[in-house]
């Protein structure tokens, strides 16, 4: 990747887009009543609020782009091209008043992401990626973790994978645990160099869809526990499709890591 390439613009429309949704979640952070939905997870006004505005800006933005979201239509789209949105990851951060969440949208073509961004408003940050071309955040061209020290040697788990710890319990887990709480976050946590290794146990395709372009752009290998998210048939209903997955900084360290993985999906 050449470094001197600049950032690229995202398509017209969609940055302003992106704005008026993350500003709307700051302004509601800390005032939100949160309900459980019927898989236990947490939802509240605002998450329906941030999906409705998505789809129907996007709707307005791409006409001839179908929409899979996380409180909307769940089935993959039988458009030539397509957005996965995860309108709000981490609401049980936002709902618990800690400021740590995001905004995850990639463009899938042919069955694989070509423009992501993932967008962190508490942090005021912006992640894009666009497939051959590389990552940025707010604008700054990113370099793969490879090239990168990591001293601090941090891993990533989430709430459903931190039970592997127990299924080895003669081997040491090979870095320091971080449980951030935001799924896209966790695994794109990799690509920034703030952890070595991601492992995440029931990610949706929504969680994941931006987070596996950045990577990608990144170097970072990934493997596909279960199942690949790669080339899902139009038609398909992705609501109880799990995805799980370790990311990595580094080809030596994914083997590292791949005890754990492999422990997780025994």
């Amino acid at each position: 990747m050449n470094p001197s390439v600049s950032a690229p613009g995202l398509p017209p429309g969609l940055g302003e887009l992106l704005d008026r949704v993350a500003e709307r979640q700051r302004l509601d952070f800390g005032h939100m009543a949160s309900d459980v939905k019927a898989d236990g997870s947490l939802i509240t006004a605002c998450d329906r609020w941030s999906d409705a505005a998505f789809v129907n800006g996007l709707a307005d933005l791409f006409p001839s782009d179908g929409v899979l979201s996380e409180e909307g239509d769940k089935r993959v789209p039988s458009t030539e091209a397509y957005w996965v949105v995860d309108p709000l990851d981490g609401t049980t951060n936002f709902a618990a008043g800690i400021p740590y969440w995001a905004i995850s949208l990639a463009r899938f073509e042919h069955g694989k992401p070509v423009l992501a961004v993932l967008d962190v408003p508490p942090l005021r940050q912006r992640i894009v990626a666009v497939r051959g071309q590389g990552a940025w955040r707010n604008g700054k061209k990113l370099q793969p973790p490879a090239l990168q020290s990591h001293p601090a040697g941090c891993a990533s788990l989430c709430s459903r994978s931190i039970g592997v710890l127990q299924k080895l319990p003669n081997q040491r887990f090979p870095g320091k645990i971080r449980l951030l709480g935001v799924a896209s976050l966790n695994m794109v946590s990799v690509a920034m160099g703030q952890t070595v290794a991601a492992l995440e146990a029931t990610p949706k395709i929504w969680d994941l869809a931006a987070a596996w372009l950045v990577l990608s752009e990144l170097d970072c290998p990934l493997r596909w526990l279960v199942q690949s998210p790669e080339g899902i048939p139009a038609g398909s209903d992705l609501t109880q499709a799990d995805f799980p997955v370790l990311a990595a900084a580094s080809p030596a360290t994914l083997a590292t890591f791949m005890p754990w993985a492999d422990a997780l999906v025994a």
